[in-house]
């Protein structure tokens, strides 16, 4: 034990964004049961590069005893979190299957909206949905779907708020939803980043809640777009309760 700087994190103010998350480049936080947590103290080098990114002011720098930061230990704790990943993508792609099964609901599908004929309900207002999954854990980043594709990225409660949702934002775009606070933001990145890389879209919206934590799909896309090493600009758009575009923003990274 040392005396020396480190992160403290007060979950009594955290409300879980997970936007600390993605600004820790040592991997020394992560969201446990809806709030950050320092999953190691050898991990945290306390330099704090998180406390810009807390919206709630939940992250401060003591300086106390602690366990010296370990860089070594620090680079398997990464490496160890990257091969995670690159299974939980496996795992994404394979759709549930084991011992010969595959689910059903899982099954890539992609719609002909040109056809009146692809639907056995007569709906006063069609839906746009171009295709079938459309959850980013489920979504396999080589889907013919995503290639040279408008590529959207919703929070989850984006078309619940939004009315006019599927002729505003989803109409002529390829979907993934996503929830940045009650899911993982690493394997987000992870399978956001494949998908830039494999489907190279023509363009890329991010539509969000006005609420702290979703703002964290907003960091997603920056990170993936960095991990895939391409060069894009997107359209971050900001929509509040009541189903309201209150913001459009133009992002480069």
């Amino acid at each position: 034990m040392v005396m020396r700087n480190i992160v403290e994190i007060d979950e009594d103010k955290c409300n879980g964004c997970g936007q600390c998350v993605n600004a820790c480049a040592e991997g020394a936080i992560e969201i446990i049961d809806g709030k950050a947590k320092l999953v190691s103290e050898i991990y945290c080098d306390g330099l704090g590069a998180c406390l810009g990114e807390c919206p709630q002011g939940a992250i401060t720098i003591e300086h106390r005893q602690a366990e010296g930061f370990d860089e070594e230990a620090t680079k398997t704790h990464l490496a160890a979190k990257s091969n995670s990943a690159q299974d939980g993508l496996s795992q994404d792609a394979s759709a549930y299957e084991h011992e010969g099964f595959k689910c059903p609901g899982s099954m890539a599908k992609v719609f002909d909206r040109q056809s009146k004929t692809t639907s056995t309900v007569d709906a006063e207002i069609p839906s746009q949905l171009s295709h079938w999954p459309v959850q980013l854990k489920l979504v396999s980043p080589h889907a013919p779907y995503f290639k040279n594709a408008d590529l959207l990225l919703a929070a989850d409660c984006v078309p619940f708020a939004m009315g006019d949702f599927h002729n505003r934002l989803l109409s002529g775009r390829s979907i993934a939803v996503g929830c940045p606070k009650l899911d993982d933001s690493q394997s987000y990145i992870e399978k956001l980043s494949e998908i830039i890389k494999v489907g190279l879209p023509n363009s890329l919206t991010v539509a969000h809640i006005e609420v702290p934590c979703c703002f964290g799909l907003t960091n997603i896309a920056k990170e993936a777009i960095i991990r895939s090493g391409m060069s894009l600009t997107f359209e971050d758009i900001t929509i509040d309760l009541q189903g309201n575009i209150i913001k459009t923003e133009t992002i480069s990274v």
